[in-house]
């Protein structure tokens, strides 16, 4: 059999067994999942501004609104919950915060039988370090481009 051949017979094998996706009930999804998360974001902000911390700095509130989002996010992940729905809203759910903190809590929760430190610390920080890492690397290339822009305008 001759090449172009068996590469038809492979992509016809290929096209056969890739499951279909639908784009664009997956993307209404994850859209509408991902502005609910930011939503609930807001409300807790508005919440803590107006309701119940009064007269802080918003930097206090909005490090609040971050931590409440992170500890929620755990929570669902530890029962099980945010899986099914970043299952259901695929993208949307990665909505930065909570999306790194179900990461970081499914990495600690998968290897917690190996003990807390070498299982539980150890196999969160593989997932938290490289993200911190590439986000203090991208934020120093993007400083340092704006910068450079600011030096000739």
């Amino acid at each position: 059999m001759d090449v172009k051949k068996r590469n038809e017979k492979y992509n016809e094998y290929v096209s056969k067994m890739t499951p279909t996706s639908r784009s664009w009930p997956s993307l209404i999804w994850a859209f509408l999942i991902g502005g609910l998360i930011c939503l609930i974001g807001e409300g807790l902000y508005l919440l803590y501004d107006q309701v119940i911390f009064t007269g802080y700095k918003s930097d206090y509130i909005g490090a609040l609104v971050s931590s409440t989002l992170i500890l929620i996010a755990a929570i669902l992940t530890g029962f099980g919950i945010y899986d099914k729905l970043g299952t259901f809203a695929g993208g949307g759910s990665l909505v930065p915060i909570t999306g790194f903190s179900n990461s970081v809590t499914a990495a600690a929760m998968e290897h917690r039988k190996e003990g807390i430190v070498f299982g539980t610390c150890a196999n969160m920080f593989k997932i938290a370090g490289p993200v911190i890492v590439f986000g203090v690397a991208l934020s120093m290339l993007v400083g340092l481009i704006y910068w450079l822009i600011s030096l000739f305008v």
